[in-house]
Parts: C-alpha cells; sequence; structure tokens
C-alpha cells in the first residue's frame, strides 16, 4: 500500500481499496475457515471445557496442550457466539482474551471475526509527532449520548479547534455501568457500554478522515478489583515477590512470566493492527516492577518497530512518576518510547496558579520560578535531586533529550479527577492566570495537551466515579473519603462526608460535559482564545518542529514572577517567550526586538503588545525572530 505521504497521514489517492487488518493472536477466540479455535493459559487447571451460553450442547473438553494450554477447534461455533469456559468442572469464567463482553465483565465472551469489518482508512499512515496536539477524553462523559458513536459526531469540533489527535482514557472492560477504566480486567475487550467493537472501529476511521491521529490509554501495571479470574487458574499471573498499590504485581520476571510478557505484547499490537489506533499511553509504569534483564518496557516498545517499518507513524507514550529519562527518545529509537507525560510542569504551574503546596505539590513550593524555567528548558523539574514529599532522589538528567519527549498539560483526568470535588483548574484561578499559563504550553516546542471541557471553561467537575457491587462500592468510597484525610481541609470526618460518592449515579452524570456551554458568552470567549493559540501553533510552530530537533538556549528569570525563554529551531529560527505569571507588573529589562538586526515577529500576546520593557500581571507573548548572520540566540 505504497504512495507519497502527507503532513496530514493520508497517503496517495491511488491507495484507496477497503482493507480488513487484524492480530492473529495465539490465545483467546480465533475465527477459521474451519471454525472457531479457542485456546486458553489455565497453568492450574486440572480440566478446562468449552461453554456455550445459549445452547443445549454439551460443554467440549479442551485438549490439554503442554505448559498449562488447553485448545479446541469447534465447527459449532462462530462469529456471534456466546461462551465461557469451566475450570475443573466447577467455575465458569469469561475468556482472558475476549474480544467482547456484552453483558459486562462476568458475562459470556462473544466470538468477534476480527477481519470482518471493512475499514476505509487505508490511505491513513498517522502523522509526525511534531505535530501533535492532543485531546484526553473519557467516553462515557464527553457526548451527550456517551457513546462510540456520540464521541464520532463530535470529533468535527476538535478538528475546528486545532486538535490534531485524541486519547481515549481506558477502554478495557470493567464491571457496571461506569468507571474511569482503569479498573479493567479484560484487556482486549473495549467495554460494551459505549458500544459495540465496530462501532469503536467506525469512530476510529472517522477520525482518520478527519486527519486526527487516534490514541489509547491502556493499563498493564494492576487488573480491576471485580471481575479479574487469572488468580483462580493462573496464578503464575501474578507475583508475592514485588508488590503495588493494588496488591501482588504482575509477574514480569518469575517462573510462568514468558506468557504473562507475551500476554501484554499481543496487547499493544492488537490494539495498533486490529484497531488501528496510532499510538498508546502506557498508565504508570513505575507500578510496574520488572527486574529481568530486558524488561517488559523495552521489549513492548521494540514489538512496534515492524509497523514503523511499514511506514506507519507510531507513537507510545508513558506516565512514569519516576522520570527516567532513560527510556524516552522522540525520534523513535528502537526500544524507547516517544514521549512522556510532564507532571513537573503541571505541578509547577499549578502551585503558581493557585498558591496549593499540599501533597506532591509541596516540591515545588520553593524557588517555584526556577523550576518552571527548568521544565520548558530540560523537560524534568527533577533530575536526580531528592523529592522531600517522596523522602528520596527522583529522576534522571533529561536536558539532553528534544522538547517532544515531554507532554504538557494544565488539567488531565488525574490533576482534576483526583481531586475531592473534581474541580477545574478555572474554579481555582483566576481567568487571567489561566490564559497566560495555557499561553505558554500552547506555543511552546513540547506537544500540548488539553482536557476534554477545557477549550470553553467547562463549569463542570470531573470526579472519580465507578459502579461496584456494595460491599467493595462501600470500601472505595470510604477508602477515598479515608485518602484525604490527611488534608487539612478534609481533617474533620464531617467534611469528608461531603466528598461526593464514586458509585453514585449523580457523581457519573455531573460529570457529564455539557456542550451548550460552547454558546455561552464565557464558553465562546474561551474556545475563541484557544483556537486563536492553536492556529498560530499549527501555522508557525508545528512545521519548524517537524524539521528538526529544537534547542534551548536557557531561561532569564525577571521580578518575582517573570521568566524569558528561547528555543532554536533547526532552521535557526529563534521562538522566544516572555512570561509574567504574577499579580504585579515586572521590568523585563531588555526587548528581543532591539536586539541588533532582528526582525522579530509577535506572535501572540495575552495582553497589550506594548513597546516598554514591562509586562502587566498576568502576561505571555511570544516572539519569532529568523536566524541572522551570526546570531545564536539565546534568552537574553
Amino acid at each position: 500500500m505504497g504512495g507519497a505521504m502527507g503532513e496530514n497521514g493520508k497517503a496517495a489517492a491511488t491507495d484507496s481499496a477497503v482493507t480488513r487488518r487484524y492480530e492473529r493472536l495465539g490465545f483467546g477466540a480465533q475465527c477459521e475457515d474451519s471454525g472457531v479455535r479457542f485456546r486458553l493459559w489455565a497453568p492450574s487447571a486440572r480440566t478446562v471445557d468449552l461453554v456455550f451460553e445459549e445452547s443445549t450442547a454439551p460443554p467440549i473438553a479442551m485438549r490439554p496442550g503442554g505448559d498449562g494450554w488447553f485448545e479446541v477447534m469447534s465447527e459449532a461455533a462462530g462469529p456471534g457466539t456466546l461462551y465461557r469456559y469451566r475450570i475443573d468442572g466447577t467455575m465458569s469464567i469469561p475468556d482472558p482474551a475476549s474480544r467482547f463482553q456484552p453483558r459486562d465483565a462476568h458475562g459470556p465472551s462473544e466470538v468477534v471475526n476480527a477481519h470482518a469489518f471493512a475499514w476505509t482508512d487505508t490511505a491513513w499512515r498517522g502523522r509526525p509527532w511534531a505535530h501533535a496536539v492532543i485531546y484526553e477524553l473519557h467516553v462515557g462523559t464527553f457526548s451527550p449520548e456517551g457513546t462510540y458513536a456520540g464521541a464520532a459526531s463530535l470529533l468535527p469540533r476538535l478538528v475546528a479547534l486545532g486538535v490534531t489527535a485524541i486519547e481515549f482514557m481506558p477502554l478495557a472492560d470493567f464491571p457496571g455501568r461506569a468507571n474511569w477504566g482503569y479498573d479493567g480486567v479484560l484487556p482486549f475487550a473495549p467495554d460494551s457500554r459505549y458500544g459495540r467493537p465496530e462501532d469503536l472501529k467506525t469512530l476510529i476511521a472517522t477520525a482518520h478522515g478527519l486527519g486526527l491521529m487516534v490514541f489509547l490509554d491502556v493499563v498493564y501495571n494492576h487488573f480491576g478489583p471485580d471481575g479479574n479470574y487469572l488468580g483462580c487458574y493462573a496464578p503464575q499471573f501474578f507475583t508475592s515477590r514485588h508488590h503495588t498499590p493494588w496488591g501482588d504485581a504482575i509477574n514480569f520476571d518469575g517462573p510462568g512470566s514468558a506468557q504473562v510478557r507475551a500476554y501484554f505484547e499481543a496487547n499493544v499490537r492488537y490494539w495498533l493492527n486490529e484497531y488501528h489506533f496510532d499510538g498508546l499511553r502506557f498508565d504508570a509504569v513505575h507500578a510496574i516492577v520488572d527486574d529481568s534483564p530486558e524488561s517488559i518496557l523495552t521489549c513492548i516498545a521494540r514489538t512496534v518497530e515492524p509497523l514503523r517499518s511499514a511506514g506507519r507513524h507510531i507513537h507510545l507514550i508513558l506516565e512514569n512518576e519516576n522520570n527516567e529519562a532513560r527510556h524516552l527518545d522522540p525520534g523513535g529509537a528502537r526500544g524507547r518510547f516517544t514521549a512522556q507525560w510532564n507532571d513537573d510542569l503541571h505541578h509547577v504551574l499549578h502551585v503558581l496558579l493557585t498558591g496549593e503546596t499540599e501533597g506532591y505539590y509541596a516540591d515545588y513550593a520553593q524557588d517555584t520560578m526556577r523550576l518552571l524555567g527548568r521544565c520548558l528548558t530540560e523537560g524534568f523539574a527533577y533530575q536526580g535531586e531528592f523529592s522531600p514529599y517522596r523522602q528520596g532522589r527522583r529522576g534522571e538528567p533529561s536536558a539532553a533529550l528534544d522538547a517532544g519527549a515531554f507532554v504538557t498539560f494544565l488539567q488531565n483526568h488525574d490533576q482534576v479527577g483526583n481531586r475531592a470535588f473534581g474541580d477545574r483548574i478555572t474554579a481555582l484561578a483566576s481567568p487571567e492566570a489561566v490564559r497566560a499559563a495555557t499561553a505558554v504550553l500552547l506555543l511552546a516546542p513540547s506537544p500540548p495537551m488539553l482536557f476534554m471541557g477545557q477549550e470553553f471553561g467547562c463549569s463542570r467537575p470531573f470526579l472519580f466515579f465507578c459502579d461496584f457491587e456494595a460491599d467493595l462500592g462501600r470500601a472505595v468510597t470510604e477508602g477515598r473519603r479515608r485518602e484525604f484525610a490527611r488534608f487539612r481541609q478534609f481533617a474533620d470526618e464531617a467534611q469528608r462526608a461531603l466528598i461526593p460518592d464514586p458509585n453514585s449515579e449523580d457523581t457519573f452524570a455531573s460529570s457529564r460535559l455539557d456542550w451548550r456551554e460552547t454558546r455561552s458568552g464565557t464558553g465562546a470567549a474561551w474556545l475563541a482564545f484557544h483556537r486563536d493559540l492553536l492556529e498560530v501553533r499549527g501555522r508557525q510552530v508545528a512545521g519548524r518542529l517537524a524539521a528538526g530537533p529544537v534547542r534551548s538556549q536557557g531561561f532569564d528569570l525577571f521580578g518575582d514572577r517573570g521568566i524569558a525563554v528561547a528555543w532554536r529551531f533547526a532552521d535557526g529560527s529563534l521562538l522566544h517567550l516572555r512570561a509574567n505569571l504574577g499579580q504585579a507588573p515586572a521590568n523585563v529589562g531588555y526587548r528581543v526586538t532591539k536586539e541588533s538586526g532582528s526582525t522579530a515577529m509577535l506572535l501572540y500576546a495575552t495582553g497589550p503588545a506594548t513597546t516598554d520593557e514591562m509586562l502587566g500581571p498576568w502576561e505571555a507573548h511570544w516572539e519569532l525572530r529568523p536566524a541572522g548572520p551570526g546570531k545564536n540566540g539565546g534568552a537574553a
């Protein structure tokens, strides 16, 4: 499927035939010409039977195949067949590699003909990482319908905004009517609450047709607490040698780990091949414990190499509190990941905008502006220094990495939803402060990310929600309220009791976006503000980023909260930021436009584009200066 590839990811028009692409798994239910092959790894089971849910036929004994595998070929099964596995004649379980759970996580699995869907995006190859402007969303609360189809109907709005990539919070099947997705228990089954597999594929094909990349958040550090049966028949999936916040760790390095590693590596290929995702975001990899000579993270990164060699732009993104720079290379080096969510930059800006210094924000309460400069020019604020909050050293040197290795944001599901009342930054800081910080993020070289509703100043919260059975549900509610007891605001039990119940339908419903806000005066103004900034990014910044690595030229501080930063593009031009992130005017002390021979162009200013050397409160100015003879650039 050749053809020239443009910056929007589409190949030549000659490559327009409808194709079907799927991942041939070595386990689960695989449709073949003569029926369906069922294969399960159950090393602690004596017998395994295949049971059809809506059939009077007797269970079919599966043949032991060695190393804990059981297999059977059934001519009676086909697409749509509902089935379970029966372990040792007693326990009936869903397929751990189920492609669909029409009756939720505890119900039967459905045989899906993985290569039946007729894709219409064969010209799509993805887009270069330099063009990434990411929009994180939760399918269940993004649209009024809370479905894949509902999300698809809103995609043109994101294109008009200037977004180039959408990132779904996890879709792996979870129990109940609502969940953030991080309690998934069946990693190959997109949750049925949002629609059928073909609805998700239609959504992705629609996004590609609009020029949008599509990323998926995946969770490989734990399984959810309800609906995970693996420990009953494959205890080797877990290990007591390592522990995580969720209990025993997934076994990536002990006896039996080869099958476990193969399971997750196949899951990576599955989402990228069978669903045409353009990349994955890996949740909390600092909670993955692996003492193998070659870590599971390195193996996962290498898994995508054949896809990249075939001409696809595949992007892998980490969440990693340990700030391990060694995993990152936006250039796509073998065994490396494209980028990492840069929590440090978020935390610095949050402290500046809100004044909050409790919890992990305490690490950013001192020398905050210098930490901001370090984040903007070197990536991580903590690169091996001692973290008072964590009581240990944190991070690795990151200054040698390109700016593309760090995804930046002012909001995301964690930083909003893990607050007691799901407060968005616009509920915590002044509009002027939020505009200044947003202008800094959206035009800086690192790829920016918006959280759904941020673009129109959404007034609704995004709360933590789930739907567990009674006992577990109560435990989750009580546990969440206990977590906040260490904060002064919630030291009193009566105050903690006001924290919304995650299992309440109202908690879920109140987190759904209200798109009518985009038509209000305030919502329309926020929307225009974000659209203007992203238009400048697309026109003046993205192309220069795509031309080659961008290099920091350092930063200077002025006044109490003033910062000047410069970056040199591969074409020699200089991008320059001057920002005052405080309440008092600040004397800059110089003007880039006064440099000899300079022809600086003002890209954007949140305040008046004056000619004096003063910046007003909460002002950010961006300028671009073409390279001149002998000019090296710099922050001052």
